[in-house]
């Protein structure tokens, strides 16, 4: 009597450690299958600068380009048919000069690109300087594109001169031109120092980010500068990459000989 008493305690225990494995490998089962099921969001081209927003929507895309790009391979970037337009750095302030602008517009126009120049204005240098210099390298003749203002420090001016300094040298370039150019600046920047005064300008906008950004008084831009981060083949470094806006047309943009 007393084994089987044993025996029974012996196949009752024995059932109890089988049943807490099989509770056990189940819920190692059920954690198996939720790690494999999880949904995994899709990197944005700024976490992930390869992928690459042209490939993916039917926008008009663009590029600009400097010396920090480096050596630019042109006839690989012009086989790129989304990429349609670029704007090249001319010149900077007073007296500097893109060490790779007369490489850059000839090579880009070889391989198919519409051009356009632009300078970067330094609101405490200046104007006529500025003016001599960015008139030297931004020939009429080399411009598909409307010449570009890069328009993003205030120098240490308040914002009553730096507009002063700003709108004098936008006529001294409508008046060397014969037409207004287009305005790049930052989203940022338009909103604390320019909201409400450039109506009469073309914008080129650039935040970095998903969506389209929305200036603070809601005006109207052609051209979204959506990274600075972008890859491109035949450009070894990153890109600043762009793209016209809406139902707005390259064709805005052109340069009138």
């Amino acid at each position: 009597m007393r084994k089987l008493t044993i025996f029974l305690i012996f196949c009752l225990c024995c059932m109890a450690v089988t049943d807490v494995d099989a509770r056990t490998r189940k819920k190692k089962k059920t954690r198996r299958r939720a790690k494999v099921t999880r949904v995994v969001a899709k990197p944005t081209i700024h976490e992930n600068p390869y992928v690459c927003c042209e490939d993916t929507c039917e926008h008009v895309h663009g590029l600009d380009m400097s010396h920090y790009q480096g050596e630019v391979f042109w006839e690989t970037v012009g086989e790129n048919t989304k990429m349609a337009y670029v704007y090249l750095k001319a010149t900077e302030g007073g007296d500097r000069i893109d060490s790779k602008y007369e490489r850059n517009i000839d090579l880009a126009h070889r391989y198919g690109l519409k051009v356009g120049s632009y300078h970067f204005f330094r609101p405490m240098s200046d104007l006529q300087q500025q003016l001599e210099n960015f008139t030297t390298q931004c020939l009429p003749g080399e411009q598909d594109l409307i010449p570009m203002l890069d328009v993003e420090t205030v120098g240490k001016l308040s914002t009553e001169e730096f507009c002063d300094s700003l709108f004098k040298f936008l006529d001294m370039l409508e008046e060397a031109y014969h037409q207004k150019p287009l305005i790049y600046t930052f989203r940022n920047f338009y909103n604390k120092h320019l909201l409400g005064k450039l109506d009469d300008y073309q914008l080129m906008v650039a935040m970095y980010a998903d969506e389209p950004p929305v200036l603070a008084d809601n005006r109207d831009y052609i051209i979204w500068q959506y990274t600075s981060k972008g890859r491109i083949r035949g450009v070894g470094g990153l890109v600043d990459k762009s793209y016209i806006m809406g139902d707005h047309k390259l064709r805005e943009l052109r340069f009138i000989h």
